[in-house]
């Protein structure tokens, strides 16, 4: 406090300290940054009684007005959910197989099952739906279980190989390697034979008859498939685990079996109903084939 003086060519005092000759002058700050810093005190203590401001061990302070962000987030989903409302009571009345018939409904249908595939299914079979190795493609036209709107909704609702759902798609294909039912060399016949359907090799007749001893009746004589049982078609270049010799060998020593959750009971029937109508809008789905009244209906005349 000793040291401290007037300096006499600005005629501000100084902070008392000074190094090699040089002093420090005790400016004093500009009345509009202290008055800016001010300001923003009193609007620090206003927001802390009006706004949660200070965590505590179970909860923050609330703030006079009551205003949480969670709250707000509450009420928008409310609002959306009213606006919703008549859409999805009207999807709820519509039978699956009859939504293509009211395109307005059908719209709608593909419009929330898009944004509930982003939510729930884009994990495994990616955002596009192109899927991924050991999971399928929903693009093409290549179903194990069937690709019209109730066959695919049937599909989601009991899911691929659920434990403890007694509706859902199982089948399992033997391990004809792993548990000795075929040598190295009837596997690499049988998957010559396989191959074959798509000019991917040259058959053998040991593989061919192999093929109709063990494969066909799941895969078909010409590997056309079978969607009672969930076998793939082998007559196409879709391949669900991979085309190669190698990889058609492996599968058939030692079969990989996908599984897919049962989705009723997560997700509401109307939630659904519209991811099914989303997977079917994307490519490769199929009209709806009324088998039971086709059965009823009388003999088509010449």
């Amino acid at each position: 406090m000793a040291n401290k003086r007037i300096d006499e060519a600005t005629g501000t005092e100084t902070v008392g300290h000074e190094w090699d000759g040089i002093e420090e002058l005790d400016t004093p700050m500009p009345r509009w940054w202290l008055w800016t810093f001010y300001a923003t005190i009193f609007w620090a203590l206003v927001y802390v009684i009006l706004y949660p401001a200070w965590p505590l061990i179970e909860k923050g302070t609330e703030g006079v007005l009551g205003w949480t962000s969670r709250g707000e987030l509450a009420q928008d989903l409310a609002l959306e959910g009213e606006r919703k409302a008549p859409i999805l009571a009207a999807l709820a009345h519509v039978p699956i197989e009859r939504l293509p018939a009211d395109s307005v409904r059908m719209r709608a249908a593909i419009a929330g099952g898009r944004a509930a595939f982003k939510v729930n299914c884009v994990q495994c079979h990616g955002d596009g739906a192109a899927g991924f190795k050991g999971y399928p493609n929903l693009n093409d036209d290549d179903w194990l279980w069937g690709g019209d709107l109730k066959a695919i909704e049937q599909t989601l609702l009991h899911g691929i190989r659920q434990p403890g759902d007694d509706a859902t798609h199982a089948s399992l294909m033997p391990a004809f390697g792993r548990d000795g039912i075929f040598t190295p060399q009837q596997i690499d016949q049988v998957a010559g034979h396989v191959l074959s359907f798509t000019g991917k090799a040259r058959s053998t007749a040991e593989g061919a008859q192999l093929y109709a001893d063990n494969c066909a009746a799941c895969h078909g004589p010409a590997g056309e498939g079978n969607r009672l049982f969930g076998a793939p078609k082998l007559a196409d270049a879709i391949w669900l685990y991979g085309g190669s010799r190698a990889e058609v060998e492996q599968q058939i020593s030692a079969p990989r079996h996908g599984v897919m959750p049962s989705w009723q009971g997560r997700l509401d029937p109307v939630t659904i109903k519209m991811l099914a109508a989303y997977v079917h809008s994307l490519g490769g789905g199929e009209d709806f084939v009324d088998n039971a009244a086709e059965a009823e209906a009388p003999d088509a005349q010449p």
